[in-house]
């Protein structure tokens, strides 16, 4: 039998597949080819990305909780597969908090309020004066019902106390109709509309998060501009199957710390904030999101469209 140490020295002894349960492009994407690399050139491996898009991340995450433990196969997922399906969709097959193992945060990424230049609002102030003094006018997109770009709309027009319509898309859509004019305004993970932001397509108005982020400088956070406590935003971690070796997920737990620092300057740029941690810390985190959304959720009355 084989020693775990043993084990986790000569892993990775073949590629490891890390599955994406999204689109090749998106933000999931994106921050996941950017590690996987480095993993590669760290570990001397092949890290081969494998998209698996569908049901709101719920077929690629099923595809990894119903693999082979070995640490051949990791997925890097988020918010939504991770601590809003499992409310969102009332017969999940898998319980994603028990049947993947954490093992380290990649990055927080917080959604930005963003209007189209015809809203006339130059403030956060602006926005809430306008949607208050407005109540049904303004229309905002999302990238489906019960994802986060949905569900921080809602939590702030319900914290606001005015009407306004949610219009659900799939995909990029949505942003594109945004930049249209069709919609008015969107929370939107900051590397989907940061070039549009410095390009002066959309207006950029506060952030989602609990903490100004460092690739949007200046832009206020909804908590301070009087609404406390309020924290929604996308986040993004590599997760394996229950019952992986745990020498192996502390390989990859130390070397994604190790490498973070080196895609700082680039994640920032591109609208995310690297975290890294300990596995224990991202459980945890993992638990306390679960709970926030399962609340967030019942009370917007979502289902999977």
């Amino acid at each position: 039998m084989i020693a775990p140490p043993a084990f986790a020295q000569a892993y990775p002894a073949k590629p490891v597949r890390i599955v994406i349960a999204f689109s090749a492009g998106g933000t999931t994407d994106i921050l996941a080819r950017s590690v996987a690399q480095k993993l590669g050139e760290q570990l001397k491996q092949s890290f081969v990305i494998d998209n698996k898009p569908g049901a709101g991340g719920n077929i690629g995450t099923e595809s990894v909780v119903r693999s082979a433990p070995d640490g051949y196969t990791l997925i890097v997922n988020s918010v939504g597969p991770i601590a809003v399906n499992q409310t969102l969709y009332k017969n999940l097959s898998y319980d994603p908090l028990k049947d993947l193992v954490p093992i380290v945060q990649i990055a927080d990424v917080p959604n930005v309020l963003v209007v189209h230049p015809s809203v006339p609002a130059n403030s956060f102030e602006e926005f809430v004066a306008y949607a208050k003094a407005n109540p049904g006018v303004l229309n905002y997109g999302s990238t489906g019902t019960g994802t986060s770009s949905h569900l921080s709309s809602y939590m702030l027009s319900k914290r606001i106390g005015t009407e306004t319509t949610h219009v659900p898309y799939k995909g990029a859509n949505a942003l594109n109709d945004l930049l249209s004019g069709r919609l008015q305004f969107m929370f939107a993970t900051i590397p989907s509309v940061i070039p549009h932001i410095r390009a002066g397509k959309l207006r950029a108005l506060a952030v989602s998060s609990d903490k100004p982020s460092r690739s949007l400088p200046g832009v206020p956070t909804v908590a301070e501009k009087g609404f406390p406590g309020f924290a929604a935003g996308s986040w993004f971690g590599f997760f394996a199957p229950k019952g992986t070796p745990e020498p192996v997920v502390a390989l990859i737990n130390r070397t994604v710390n190790d490498i973070l620092p080196s895609l700082e300057e680039q994640m920032i740029r591109e609208g995310a904030d690297p975290v890294g941690g300990s596995p224990a810390q991202f459980g945890q985190f993992t638990q306390r999101e679960y709970e926030k959304w399962k609340i967030i959720v019942r009370d917007s009355g979502a289902t999977p469209e």
